[in-house]
């Protein structure tokens, strides 16, 4: 089925680069409202990070359990709900004047929480709305979506927090994940064959088959394991990216916003030309040259010192970063759901958002340790260093080998579930 005209995709789609938008524009308001209008230092940062990303790690494979006993559209529409509600908390409590840091930590708790059975759902839907050979074309436009999203939300915000301040930035994350509700209520998801599994078992022995699938499948062992890696690197980085850019370079949420809006064009390019470039180079080969990029892409921020011209210099890398991590992400995220047998989907996705994003806490508080030992740099420094391992571990796997997309075996039909 093309995706032309298909309403349940094109209602996902549009739900999801809608709270992605608004989360955008929350990635520029809250680093300003934390260092510049709260004064937070490098520990409180490092804290907030740390916050904002424990929930993968205590939630990740219970939601991916979760997901797949569960409707997915009903977990889509609830999660966006406690969304609105919590990111609408910063604004009230700014005009209360009951606005400090504390509350920015329960905030991130609280809504790291909710985006975890979110995003497992959003990802573990995708295979019941589109043909299995549309896969890869959805994920590209998911990926431009969001890359697209992601930019508009990330200058929308700034505007906003240039015009009306930081803390009413987060009216327009609170109003995104209200329509992303709404348009989730219209998607339609399409019952597939399942093999003969138990309808209820355990929640720990389904979490222990996910952990298995992942660790026996020789194409995806590798690749979450790269992941994972990376997750560690740029954890570290993104702890203190922004902090560094709004103190030591002195960039101001404008030049925050500069920034993060050319990495979101980038991506918008990377998604949009993953499948072609699949197509010409094989999987194998993007997968590893884009991980040699990302790392690459990071230096700059080392280097760079206070000034316009290293403001553009840090822009086009943002561009380039994230043009190779959209087409690696587009890339990855194809080849997972193609040879993931159905009644998997979710388990397997989150568990390799558990070993990625749920190693991000431990990497911030490394970070922060760092920073309290050494310095900011020193935390940036590791962190880049530990992003160029997932590199050799790629050119050893069999992954470095695809010409072309794996496919699993059809399964047998049985009774449907949605």
């Amino acid at each position: 089925m093309s995706l032309k005209g298909h309403r349940s995709f094109t209602a996902y789609l549009s739900g999801e680069a809608s709270s992605l938008l608004g989360t955008s524009a929350h990635a520029v308001a809250l680093p300003t409202l934390a260092v510049l209008e709260l004064h937070a230092g490098p520990d409180q940062i490092a804290a907030l990070a740390v916050f904002a990303q424990l929930p993968t790690f205590l939630l990740a494979l219970p939601a991916g359990a979760v997901v797949d006993r569960h409707a997915k559209k009903r977990l889509l529409v609830g999660t966006d709900l406690v969304a609105a509600v919590v990111v609408a908390t910063i604004p009230a409590a700014a005009a209360a004047g009951q606005l400090s840091v504390t509350l920015l930590y329960g905030v991130a708790l609280t809504l790291g929480a909710s985006n975890v059975i979110h995003q497992a759902a959003a990802i573990a839907i995708v295979p019941q709305l589109v043909a299995l050979d549309d896969l890869a074309a959805a994920n590209s436009r998911v990926g431009a979506a969001f890359s697209a999203a992601d930019t508009l939300g990330t200058y929308a915000g700034t505007a906003i927090v240039a015009l009306l301040g930081a803390a009413r930035a987060f009216l327009l994350d609170a109003a995104s994940y209200l329509v992303s509700a709404w348009c989730a209520s219209r998607i339609r998801p399409i019952p597939f064959p399942l093999r003969n599994v138990p309808k209820r078992r355990r929640m720990t022995g389904e979490i222990v088959e996910g952990l298995s699938y992942v660790a026996r499948t020789p194409l995806v062992r590798p690749l979450v394991l790269s992941l994972a890696l990376t997750g560690v690197g740029s954890g570290m980085i993104q702890t203190f990216w922004a902090y560094r850019m709004l103190t030591t370079l002195h960039a101001g949420p404008v030049g925050l916003g500069v920034v993060m809006g050319a990495s979101g064009i980038g991506g918008l390019a990377g998604a949009i030309n993953a499948p072609r470039i699949v197509r010409r180079w094989g999987p194998g080969r993007v997968l590893v040259c884009a991980f040699v990029i990302c790392p690459s892409m990071s230096v700059p921020l080392l280097l760079a010192s206070p000034g316009i011209d290293w403001l553009a210099v840090l822009a086009v890398a943002g561009a380039v970063q994230m043009a190779s991590a959209a087409c690696a992400g587009t890339t990855q995220r194809s080849l997972r759901q193609q040879i993931c047998p159905p009644e998997l989907q979710g388990r397997a996705q989150q568990t390799s958002t558990w070993l990625v994003s749920g190693s991000r806490p431990f990497a911030s508080a490394a970070a922060g340790a760092l920073a309290s030992w050494g310095s900011v740099s020193a935390a940036l420094y590791v962190g880049t260093l530990v992003l160029f391992v997932p590199v050799a571990v790629l050119w050893y796997s069999p992954v470095r080998r695809l010409t072309t997309m794996p496919r699993a075996p059809e399964p047998a039909p049985s009774p449907t579930a949605c």
